[in-house]
């Protein structure tokens, strides 16, 4: 059975900006959006359920998804939107974007399908989030598109699910992406020419590429399959370990919560939040020493260690054994085929 859709605290952040650009207070709204840390499950219903309480504070816009949609930044998308900018093509960009998006919805929904000359991104009517998600979904891509490439070619076409709006709606929608749009289709899809995906990005940074990629794989694996809590925490562990800040206070902040509450809800689990730091350390270390591109200076920075010395005494602490041994091992197992326990 499929894991059900969400987003995370960092996309529902959309609506602080857009309620900011707009001036409006709306301080019920935003008591719920300042509640959520960037780590947080947003719920699928509960996403829908603000974007529906803002968009009646400007009942006057013909499509004001759209508009939260074109407000989107790197932070609203986590690792993932810093990893995209670190990407040499829009083409590698999209593949990353596959292969990490169940770090924003929770499980894979996108599809990239080559079309003759074109390139679609889709998802099934039976993975719509939602008229006014998916509206600031697609607007957010675009958007984000826009911002990475000077003077990008405009969609193909863009598709959506849900029915079609009024006329003024649909002029609305047909201005911003610029290209014909169809409502009432089998897919909520954009088609792009082929040739978009070979496009260079400005900000292409291999070596910050590869930090951010590997750190996104670490949250990939730090998603358990207990309860949200859990989740919010380890991946909170994971963005703050390469800027060597996991402190029980930090913790307790990125989740929005005291310290004794934090502290509380781990002694329910019988632990203590630096045994679940070895914990996830250890654990991602263990990965990391497979990658034979990664140096033990390397895997020293992405588990926060100020240096590899550090990394070396907590390794031998947790194991018994060294980095380099464990490492030789690992390799040697994959190179035969056979696995190191």
């Amino acid at each position: 059975m499929a894991s059900p859709m969400r987003v995370t605290g960092a996309w529902v952040q959309l609506l602080t900006d857009w309620l900011d650009q707009e001036n409006l207070p709306a301080p019920d709204l935003r008591t719920v959006l300042d509640s959520r840390s960037p780590a947080d499950v947003v719920p699928l219903p509960l996403w829908n359920a603000l974007l529906e309480k803002a968009v009646a504070l400007r009942p006057e816009s013909v499509a004001p998804a759209l508009d939260i949609g074109a407000r989107v930044q790197p932070r609203h998308v986590g690792v993932l939107g810093y990893l995209i900018l670190t990407c040499r093509t829009l083409g590698e960009a999209m593949l990353a974007y596959q292969r990490y998006e169940s770090l924003f919805y929770g499980r894979e929904v996108v599809e990239v399908v080559a079309e003759g000359g074109t390139m679609a991104v889709c998802w099934p009517s039976a993975d719509s989030t939602g008229k006014l998600a998916d509206s600031a979904a697609i607007a957010a891509l675009i958007a984000f598109l826009r911002r990475l490439v000077e003077s990008p070619p405009s969609p193909t076409r863009v598709d959506f699910v849900f029915d079609e709006p009024d006329l003024a709606a649909r002029e609305a929608y047909q201005q911003f992406f610029d290209c014909p749009v169809r409502f009432g289709q089998s897919h909520t899809r954009v088609v792009f020419p082929l040739e978009l995906l070979a496009l260079p990005l400005p900000h292409s940074a291999p070596q910050m590429r590869s930090l951010l990629d590997r750190q996104a794989r670490a949250m990939l694996l730090a998603l358990p399959e207990s309860d949200s809590f859990d989740r919010a925490l380890q991946q909170a562990m994971v963005r703050l370990m390469p800027e060597a800040v996991v402190t029980l206070p930090r913790l307790a902040s990125e989740l929005h919560m005291s310290v004794r509450t934090l502290q509380r809800r781990l002694g329910e689990r019988n632990m203590t939040w630096r045994e679940l730091l070895d914990r996830t350390r250890e654990q991602l270390a263990r990965n990391y020493l497979s990658d034979p591109s990664l140096t033990l200076g390397d895997i020293a920075l992405l588990l926060g260690f100020s240096e590899h010395s550090a990394f070396s005494r907590a390794w031998r602490q947790w194991t018994g054994s060294t980095p380099a041994s464990v490492r030789k091992q690992l390799l040697a197992a994959q190179k035969g085929g056979g696995t190191v326990l």
